[in-house]
């Protein structure tokens, strides 16, 4: 059930993330929805607007959380600082970088909170979108772009259009999980907009051992995608194992601190292993039975 209380919070996602789209037409089509129907939303309106599967797939697409839990603090843990200086490089100076590192240790919720608060920024999940025509449509539709037409005209459009804006930020999360012919569609799109838009591509360790299994096969593509993401794998978490122990307890301790855990660090990374995701899960079910 979609409450009134649930809409309200929706539609603020929506007026505070407006600013982040060039026009109006465009925040419309990536919400789905129209310019008069947003419009009525950004002036104050949700009742009678929009059915409740559309409130539904907004706050999906705006990461908006309707599960009534308290609201997520964002700690600045080493992770979190990593990626953020890294995506602001790369928007700044239209560049790449390339981020194979462990599971669950932050990548993706830094990824996400960058682009939510920087304009001509997205981020794509490639694990939802492998094959090259479902991610190019993906990206475009993230830009405000009509993805429904011809392939070729939305890959052209986009090409266009990211050419013609200021300073945009395309980053690839899971992108392990792509397609082969997806990644040489990359290597096109990052070839048309050279100079012009920052890229950045990120993954778990298995990402690396794919690229570097691609290129001692001599597959097409796989050279040439590594050479225009830096040449270099970026990685943040020490290799040792009690190194990596320190640090993810070091994370564990700022995230949880953050969030009001009744648990002492210790025991969060004992509870966890020293996953993010399972961080957070914990969390969660502490707000919900203090409710």
């Amino acid at each position: 059930m979609i409450t009134p209380e649930i809409k309200q919070k929706i539609a603020e996602a929506i007026r505070e993330r407006a600013s982040m789209y060039p026009s109006s037409a465009k925040y419309a089509t990536k919400l789905g929805i129209n310019k008069s129907v947003l419009s009525r939303i950004l002036n104050g309106e949700t009742e009678k607007v929009l059915d409740n599967a559309r409130w539904v797939t907004i706050a999906r697409l705006l990461d908006v959380n309707i599960g009534g839990q308290s609201n997520w603090v964002v700690a600045e843990t080493p992770v979190y600082i990593y990626v953020t200086e890294q995506l602001t490089a790369c928007q700044r100076q239209s560049i790449s970088g390339l981020l194979c590192d462990r599971a669950d240790i932050g990548k993706s919720f830094a990824a996400k909170n960058y682009v939510r608060t920087h304009a001509n920024a997205i981020y794509v999940d490639c694990s939802q979108v492998k094959c090259k025509t479902k991610l190019i449509r993906a990206i475009a539709k993230e830009f405000g772009l009509d993805c429904r037409g011809r392939y070729a005209d939305v890959y052209a459009d986009l090409v266009f259009y990211l050419k013609g804006i200021s300073n945009p930020l395309v980053v690839l999360d899971e992108a392990g999980d792509l397609e082969y012919t997806a990644f040489l569609e990359l290597k096109g799109l990052w070839n048309a907009t050279e100079y012009t838009c920052g890229w950045y591509m990120m993954g778990a360790n298995a990402l690396r051992h794919k690229i570097d299994t691609m290129i001692e096969r001599k597959r097409v593509g796989y050279e040439e995608i590594f050479s225009r993401y830096g040449q270099r794998y970026q990685r943040i978490t020490p290799e040792s194992s009690q190194e990596y122990k320190d640090f993810a307890l070091a994370q564990v301790a700022l995230v949880a601190q953050a969030n009001g855990s009744t648990l002492p660090p210790t025991k969060m990374f004992a509870a966890t292993g020293g996953s993010l995701r399972r961080v957070h899960t914990e969390l969660t079910k502490q707000a919900t039975e203090a409710q």
